[in-house]
């Protein structure tokens, strides 16, 4: 009998927001370990620690990096804006794009019609490279005319959405790839994620649509034994277990991670993904140039 392989999980950096990274080659040298460790995407986050703005960021470290992906943390301001800017990026990046958001509470409504009015405007392009004029009246936003930039190498950036109410993971059901949602112990995150991704169903939705992440802080130490409770403490052999078992277990598909301080990521790129490698539950390079690609999905079928 032949044992199946475990599911290869997903990976992410976030930047802390500390101060000492405020910096731009402390920001590049974040990019490049992350994406030295085969991550899938590093996210910078709206205004972290007073830096400068995620967008304008990320469009610089693309050019510092290949296959890395790029989030970028935006509010829901004006779509046609947004848009335009992510296209931009995913252009400049290759297809690498991505943008992150977390809806105030309340707000679920309008982010959900903000979503669709950029998704229009990404899909105002045809295929051929034709621009069509875009004629949105809905109850938050008026869009009508023209979109500037061509349709992005990916279709769409990658929209990534952070939070766990159950408005949160409603929306993320619908039109998120990727939800962000906090660490949590092995039977309440197994019993999340059943619930979030049973939710795609209904919005006819596949169940690899939707990658559900957990947000973890760690510190690596000497110690075989690990507490599950932030920040996961334990030895690298123990870390990789943990991230392992969530993962085989369908408690999730992947975590970002969130280092305890400079210099943590590169501990985790040396000591940890090797031994996720050796499981077989990480790869071992990348097999394509895009940030959909990485999550193994194809681009948005183009909607006219």
């Amino acid at each position: 009998m032949t044992t199946a392989p475990p599911r290869r999980m997903h990976l992410a950096a976030c930047d802390p927001g500390a101060g000492e990274r405020a910096g731009f080659a402390s920001y590049e040298h974040l990019a490049r370990t992350a994406e030295r460790g085969l991550f899938d995407f590093l996210l910078v986050a709206e205004g972290a620690a007073g830096g400068p703005d995620a967008l304008t960021l990320l469009a610089a470290l693309a050019a510092g990096t290949d296959r890395l992906g790029l989030a970028a943390g935006a509010a829901f301001g004006e779509p046609y804006e947004l848009a335009r800017r992510l296209a931009t990026l995913d252009h400049l990046s290759a297809g690498r794009a991505a943008w992150h958001a977390h809806p105030p509470a309340g707000e679920h409504p309008r982010a959900a019609e903000f979503t669709a009015v950029a998704r229009a405007l990404w899909d105002s392009w045809t295929p051929d490279g034709t621009p069509r004029p875009v004629a949105h009246h809905g109850r938050y936003f008026a869009v009508e005319g023209e979109f500037t930039v061509e349709r992005c190498p990916q279709g769409h950036p990658v929209t990534v959405l952070a939070g766990d109410s159950p408005e949160d993971r409603e929306l993320a059901a619908s039109a998120a790839d990727v939800v962000l949602v906090p660490h949590t112990t092995f039977d309440a995150a197994r019993a999340r994620y059943a619930e979030v991704k049973g939710r795609l169903a209904v919005h006819g939705r596949a169940h690899d649509e939707l990658k559900v992440m957990l947000r973890v802080a760690f510190v690596l130490g000497d110690t075989d034994g690990i507490g599950v409770q932030e920040p996961v403490t334990g030895s690298p052999a123990a870390v990789a277990a943990l991230l392992t078992e969530y993962v085989a277990e369908g408690a999730a598909d992947g975590f970002l991670l969130v280092p305890d301080a400079p210099g943590g990521l590169d501990d985790f790129v040396d000591r940890v993904v090797p031994l996720l490698q050796d499981r077989g539950a990480f790869r071992r390079a990348y097999t394509g140039s895009t940030l959909r690609s990485h999550f193994g999905s194809t681009a948005p079928v183009w909607k006219g």
